[in-house]
């Protein structure tokens, strides 16, 4: 298996297709990538913007150029010696008729061929959650009428455009426009489906979908048919040698994800690069018996905290937050809040289906227990679940797995939550499988079905529900990260790094990716207000006093809260372009326009006065109309001001932005580049981040002949500098491809006067080392490196040659490396070579 030593990832759609690819490859060569990394790249809907929503999984989307498109993106790779890495999405497929599968299911219902491919509920009619009123309502407005489809030339039931077919034996008429309403309704009720409100398929759906999304639906890859028809060109390309490489898209979503991946491997061949999409929680691990190189790299996101936060002041920040909220925030308090939404109303229809499933084999077992009981049981066990998902099989529960169910029944017993510790732990048993052989059956399908829910719990509770109400610190509301606050250490990322280079050296290390919250580059610099949250709360006061005028008094209350106008400047301020003047309208009127997407969707996401079901149109407006103000040209004195006082965030974000791009580059794992990300990054949540970066001008930068000097402060503006340091260290990758995927981390400790202000680490593979320094925590200091500052080296590092790479200067080292020689705030890559 040849392992990958630097990804770039590239999201096609939005403007990027296979011919553009084919035309970044000399740059992707230059820049020092050995494998594209590329989203999903089959047959999606009409209107896709990302490609998750696949059509036809054995063909290669036209959109984006087809298959000689990719042919030829492909061909110009491997003449360019570069890998490819393709983002296969096993766990769904679009529910829309434009998918050939879904269309037949639709048509033929449980007769379908495909009816076994989608994970359907057929005790009941297919339901299709796609109209804006009930089919009664819309039937009588005439939004629903009988028409032949001028795809098939059939009968279907026209809505606005979109067919769904009549199904064989059920229309008796001849004429399609002689059927009255009363008729037509007669016709819906012989379907194999329903169509229906999209606001009750929280309640009602049958089919099992991707997290809230009713247009994607589940497939059932567990069957080896159906795996083998979703594979079919997938397979080809790895065995022809045209892909080397697979991302496996929401992996959790399987029925059972380590079988999955172990026939993936199989058929795949030992040699494809595989990688999962997985959340791991904290103090969660990857299961080592998974055929896979490791996860996408979350975790490696959440780790950096522990490198740029300011612990010491996290509880100062805390409260400042909490004044402006005007009362304590309880963050344990406010996740289970969140999850209980989701359990209750969300996934209402999910969590009904489990609680009957418990009562049915309650039944089965003999076990008294009331419905109401076994509800609330199940209902607290989820809401206490810690992890995405446990990972058993009808072959019983993982140790560990088990050991963390039994744990959280303790915890959920302990507390005073109206809970009966019997019938926790009867749920317990079901999902370790310790049922009768009578109740076998049910209690798969139960298990199945439970931990297929807990990882859409967890995400959206967490990620597009907490991470959107509550806002101390945006950096820290990420994917991946924890939902409560923590203490944040060096020694505990030296600790993760160790850990990670045990258990997952093969696995991709992001800092940015196609889902997270905000660019690599925004959340840099929001980290720096854990280090002046006095300075950072004083200018919020002062901003919110200055656009006062703009708030709206609504009947439920100010539109915005000082606790959302919090959320806004931060936002603001990690998206704020570094070359924006104040009296630039275009630049503002740019910024605006991609802001008021954001606020919006963060207004809806967070759910409490408005959300994407049952929206609040007045308090929206109201909110948008403030954040509009904010970045008016006419809005002089708030914009100057504000412009002024983020600059010292900006400077020091700067050196954030290079500190994590050489610890990315540097430490174990493989580091992946998202589109653009190679210079500066500040974009916004989807679909901000899936913006198309102006290559053009990234090729330019790349081609200059001089060197970025690191005195020059346009070069760090510019991005050219942190573009260079990518090329740099990636370089050195693929120089020492051994020493990165196997060496040791050796965490380095800093003493004297800055030694808070210094990460450093070496990876050492027998004679080969590399040391590695960087700054952190930096607002405030003057850039002229530090003095009275050294790194201690361990005997097997000290007296030795070594060349600075950035420098390409030669040093002897004694037993420690003095800061001081060191001026400003460029990171120091020493290398030493086996023969030295």
């Amino acid at each position: 298996m040849k392992i990958p030593t630097a990804t770039y990832r590239i999201q096609f759609r939005n403007g990027l297709n296979f011919d553009t690819a084919t035309g970044l490859i000399p740059y992707l060569k230059q820049l020092g990538i050995s494998h594209l990394y590329a989203s999903p790249v089959f047959t999606a809907t009409s209107d896709s913007t990302h490609g998750y929503d696949i059509t036809d999984a054995n063909e290669i989307d036209p959109s984006i150029g087809g298959r000689e498109g990719f042919d030829r993106m492909a061909q110009a790779l491997k003449a360019a010696g570069i890998g490819l890495i393709l983002d296969i999405v096993p766990n769904h497929m679009a529910a829309s008729p434009e998918n050939a599968w879904w269309r037949d299911v639709i048509e033929h219902g449980e007769k379908s061929r495909y009816a076994r491919h989608f994970d359907i509920d057929w005790s009941r009619r297919l339901t299709l959650p796609f109209l804006g009123d009930s089919f009664e309502d819309a039937l009588q407005k005439g939004e629903i009428t009988l028409k032949v489809d001028p795809l098939t030339g059939k009968p279907a039931f026209d809505y606005f455009g979109t067919y769904y077919p009549v199904a064989p034996g059920t229309l008796t008429a001849d004429n399609t426009d002689g059927l009255n309403k009363t008729e037509l309704a007669a016709l819906h009720e012989r379907q194999p489906y329903r169509l229906m409100c999209w606001r009750d398929a929280p309640r009602e759906l049958s089919y099992r979908r991707f997290f809230e999304i009713t247009g994607l639906a589940g497939v059932r890859v567990e069957d080896d048919v159906v795996f083998d028809d979703t594979h079919r060109l997938i397979l080809e390309l790895v065995h022809a040698g045209v892909v080397d490489g697979l991302r496996v898209d929401h992996v959790d979503g399987l029925a059972d994800p380590k079988a999955y991946l172990e026939r993936l491997r199989e058929k795949a061949g030992p040699d494809c690069y595989i990688t999962v999409e997985k959340i791991l929680g904290k103090g969660e691990r990857l299961p080592p018996d998974w055929p896979v190189s490791g996860t996408t790299g979350y975790e490696f996101i959440a780790s950096l905290s522990d490198v740029l936060v300011n612990d010491e002041n996290i509880a100062v920040l805390s409260e400042l937050y909490d004044n402006v909220v005007g009362k304590p925030v309880d963050l344990r308090n406010e996740l289970r809040a969140a999850k209980l939404m989701m359990v209750e109303k969300n996934f209402e229809g999910e969590f009904t289906a489990l609680w009957k499933l418990a009562t049915d084999i309650a039944g089965t077992e003999d076990a008294p227990y009331e419905e109401n009981d076994i509800r609330t049981a199940l209902r607290e066990l989820l809401i206490a679940f810690p992890v995405y998902r446990t990972y058993g099989t009808p072959r019983g529960m993982p140790a560990e797995d088990a050991a963390l169910l039994h744990k959280i029944l303790r915890k959920v017993s302990a507390t005073i939550l109206p809970v009966q510790a019997e019938i926790l732990a009867f749920l317990v048993r079901i999902l370790c499988g310790e049922t009768s052989a009578a109740a076998a059956s049910q209690a798969g399908l139960f298990r199945t079905r439970f931990q297929q829910l807990t990882g859409p719990l967890m995400a959206k509770s967490v990620e597009d529900t907490l991470f959107f109400r509550q806002n101390m610190e945006l950096a820290l509301n990420e994917v991946g990260a924890e939902p409560l606050i923590r203490t944040f250490s060096l020694s505990r990322f030296h600790t993760e790094m160790i850990k990670r280079c045990e258990e997952q050296p093969e696995a991709l290390s992001a800092t940015s990716t196609h889902d997270t919250k905000r660019g690599e580059d925004a959340r840099a610099r929001l980290f720096t207000l854990t280090e002046a949250p006095q300075e950072w709360a004083a200018c919020v006061k002062r901003w919110h006093r200055m656009n006062e005028s703009k708030v709206r008094i609504l009947p439920d209350g100010p539109a915005p809260r000082p606790a959302l106008t919090w959320m806004l400047y931060q936002a603001l301020a990690g998206a704020w372009p570094v070359t924006l003047a104040p009296q630039d309208e275009q630049g503002l009127q740019e910024l605006d326009d991609r802001f008021q997407s954001f606020v919006e969707k963060a207004l809806r996401e967070a759910k409490l006065r408005t959300s994407w079901d049952d929206n609040n149109e007045d308090y929206e407006k109201a909110v948008l109309d403030y954040a509009h103000h904010l970045l008016s040209p006419a809005n002089r004195l708030f914009l100057q001001d504000f412009h002024t006082s983020i600059q010292p965030f900006i400077q020091a974000g700067l050196v954030n932005s290079l500190t994590q791009t050489v610890i990315k580059l540097m430490a174990p794992g493989v580091p992946d580049i998202y589109q653009g990300s190679e210079a500066l990054n500040f974009s916004l949540v989807d679909p901000d981040n899936r913006r198309l970066p102006d290559f053009t001008r990234l090729e330019q930068r790349l081609r200059q002949d001089e060197k970025p000097a690191w005195d020059q402060q346009a070069y760090w503006l510019n991005g050219h500098l942190k573009q260079y340091v990518v090329a740099t260290l990636a370089g050195l990758r693929q120089q020492k491809p051994a020493l990165f995927q196997q060496g040791d981390y050796v965490p380095l400790s800093a003493t004297g006067k800055h030694a808070e202000n210094v990460i450093a680490f070496a990876r050492v593979s027998n004679d080969e080392a590399v040391i590695i320094a960087a700054p952190r925590l930096v607002l405030g200091l003057p850039a002229r490196g530090f003095p009275q500052t050294e790194i201690v080296l361990p005997p097997h590092l000290a007296y030795r040659p070594y060349r600075e790479l950035f420098s390409d200067k030669e040093i002897t080292l004694n037993n420690q490396i003095d800061m001081a020689v060191w001026p400003g705030f460029a990171p120091v890559i020493l290398i030493a070579s086996a023969s030295s």
